[in-house]
């Protein structure tokens, strides 16, 4: 699989809601973190318990791919996320464009960031 198609396979995952197939495409020292700012989620361990945290709150978080595009061993998407109503009572989150960049290492995904 290319870079893009592993990508576009992570968020077929995530829109699932598949915790584990989407951190199988991930190396174990993978991250999530803020574009040039803050892990959110360190780790496939700690990329795995956040996104079930999240996805309890949010049982119809998606995010669609509007753009995407591979540079290197980069991947690049603009999302539209929509988040949907909250189980925990928190107020509703309108949906929202992002930039996530992918990076790799070989055929796996070493870190996302995302630009908001």
């Amino acid at each position: 699989m290319s870079n893009l198609e592993t990508a576009k396979a992570m968020i077929a995952a995530y829109n699932a809601q598949d915790v584990d197939l989407y951190v199988s495409y991930m190396t174990d020292e993978a991250c999530e973190a803020g574009y040039r700012g803050a892990v959110v989620r360190e780790g496939k361990e700690g990329t795995r318990s956040g996104l079930a945290a999240a996805f309890k709150v949010w049982p119809r978080n998606k995010a669609e791919i509007v753009h995407a595009q591979e540079i290197g061993n980069y991947v690049l998407f603009r999302e539209h996320v929509t988040r949907g109503p909250s189980t925990d009572g928190s107020p509703l989150v309108e949906p929202f464009e992002v930039i996530a960049v992918y990076s790799f290492e070989g055929d796996k995904c070493a870190r996302v960031e995302f630009i908001r």
